[in-house]
């Protein structure tokens, strides 16, 4: 089952230039003492960036975050988002690699890319590693009812106070530890192996309210195009022992491109403030509860 730390995978290759729509570049850093001019030995990323036009990005192969599609094209909720916060900053064109998760982070400190752009967790202990540009979008629990939330259900608290409430939940999903965390019995669970079996219990009125992570649920939705169920757009995350479930993604960058972290953040903020953060991230099954808020890498770096 997916769950809220995402299976990552993918192999490690470069993505020929040829295949990405972003076009074609050399993405080596200057070395020092390797025939290099002493400007270009002392060139920030962010500096050789806006001269070339391009900059090289480092993906995993995961939908929605970051993918290569059959035709080569780069694409994805971190990719999309890069490539307009990059565009605004005078840097047109990306060149993908693609990577397994786990080696992401070695591989921007390695140079072997100049920015990941995998929808990546911020947490302190990869905070230690590399610097995040601030959260580009959040990622928590989400509830769909029947149209009209007849049980006013706006939280697995308020399932848990109605006895006679039910919920379906995919088995061994980790949602089923966190209703039972907020006090949801047992007995109020109905249990579906799939995405599709939940929705269908809804639907047959078997359950009054089905959970799963936002964007999971968010394209049952879509496919299920049945107007007599609605997402409840106010509910209310849990926080399990003590702490909140919501993770936060962002771009990252090596430690030292610290004037490129603070011009991307500028211009992701723009975005934001704009709205059009929330349109590059929808074709992507993100909606409006799914936007990071004012949440920011240095506090989550520290969480």
């Amino acid at each position: 089952m997916k769950k809220r730390n995402f299976m990552r995978w993918g192999w490690t290759v470069m993505l020929s230039c040829s295949l990405l729509a972003a076009g074609c570049g050399s993405g080596q850093e200057a070395v020092p003492g390797a025939g290099n001019s002493p400007s270009q030995a002392t060139e920030s990323t962010l500096e050789k960036a806006k001269k070339q036009g391009f900059v090289t990005v480092g993906f995993a192969n995961e939908k929605p975050y970051a993918y290569a599609t059959p035709d080569g094209k780069l694409t994805g909720e971190a990719v999309e988002v890069a490539r307009a916060v990059l565009s605004k900053m005078g840097i047109n064109e990306m060149n993908g690699v693609l990577t397994e998760f786990g080696s992401l982070i070695p591989g921007l400190v390695a140079k072997r890319f100049d920015i990941i752009t995998a929808g990546m967790y911020i947490t302190p202990a990869r905070s230690k590693e590399v610097a995040f540009a601030n959260p580009e979008y959040s990622i928590g629990e989400a509830l769909a009812v029947k149209k009209g939330n007849p049980l006013e259900l706006r939280s697995y608290q308020d399932i848990a106070a109605n006895a006679k409430a039910k919920i379906a939940v995919m088995s061994g999903a980790i949602e089923m530890e966190y209703l039972e965390k907020s006090g949801v019995k047992k007995d109020q669970m109905v249990l579906v192996p799939d995405q599709p079996s939940a929705i269908a219990a809804l639907q047959a009125g078997r359950a009054d309210a089905i959970t799963m992570t936002g964007p999971s649920l968010q394209a049952v939705l879509e496919s299920a195009k049945d107007s007599n169920v609605e997402r409840v757009m106010d509910f209310v995350q849990p926080v399990i022992d003590g702490q909140s479930i919501r993770g936060y993604g962002a771009a990252a960058f090596r430690k030292e491109d610290e004037d490129f972290v603070k011009a991307y953040n500028e211009e992701l903020k723009k975005l934001n403030d704009s709205g059009e953060l929330l349109k590059i991230l929808e074709p992507f099954g993100f909606t409006e509860q799914e936007l990071p808020g004012d949440k920011t890498a240095e506090e989550l770096s520290k969480k």
